[in-house]
């Protein structure tokens, strides 16, 4: 009798000792600063809820979202869709649908993915960049303050500050040209595709936005009242 009370006793203390770790609640990922016609999950979000990881947030054709998630901001245009996540700790999210534009102050702030694409700052200067999706192995990256990296697997390439490509990912039939130093590219448009012996992604130089839409969405990242 006396060795049942001792194993009930040590089955009690367990389980005392285990249930507030299960019933912690996980850390938050950041906060809601903007939110018009946008939704979290299937409930309307609005400005100054938690977000957590694997939150799930979605806009209207004429919405957007913005969330500050430690030294990055996170904004989703309208018509978009993105799942919220960790990268290695650091903040990140998983864009499927339109576009997203992050700002962060410096290179392990945030990290957005796309497909098998990750898009990240490349320094720990002040950065902007735009991703917007245009297919499921499609997709246009922009860098309008800083550089960026966009990585596939071991493929990692540099976009230099004021340039944008077309990226498509996995695309072996797609005609090969010879790859000039990594993050090289002009500004014009139409230019042939960019592609390594082992390439991961090829990638097409294409124009830029005016310096007005550049200013338009720093605003809007450096604001903290406005998404």
């Amino acid at each position: 009798m006396s060795r049942l009370r001792e194993t009930l006793a040590a089955l009690v203390s367990i389980s005392l000792l285990i249930t507030p770790v299960l019933g912690a609640p996980s850390s938050s990922l950041g906060t809601i600063v903007y939110a018009d016609r946008a939704h979290m999950g299937a409930a309307a979000a609005s400005a100054g809820a938690t977000v957590f990881g694997g939150d799930r947030l979605s806009t209207e054709q004429s919405g957007s979202i913005q969330v500050r998630a430690g030294a990055a901001r996170f904004l989703l245009s309208g018509a978009s869709s993105a799942t919220l996540a960790t990268d290695e700790a650091t903040p990140a999210a998983i864009l499927t649908r339109g576009s997203a534009t992050f700002s962060t102050a410096d290179s392990k702030a945030f990290a957005l993915h796309v497909a098998s694409a990750i898009i990240r700052p490349n320094t720990d200067q002040p950065t902007i960049g735009q991703v917007t999706v245009l297919g499921p192995k499609e997709l246009v990256v922009k860098s309008t303050r800083g550089s960026l990296t966009v990585a596939v697997e071991e493929d990692v390439r540099v976009i230099a500050e004021g340039t944008a490509y077309r990226i498509v990912l996995d695309s072996p039939t797609t005609a090969s040209a010879p790859q000039g130093p990594r993050g090289a590219g002009g500004r014009g448009s139409g230019g042939p595709p960019l592609k390594a012996a082992r390439s991961r992604f090829i990638w097409y130089a294409i124009g830029i936005t005016t310096l007005i839409a550049v200013w338009a969405v720093h605003e809007a990242l450096e604001s903290e009242d406005r998404p």
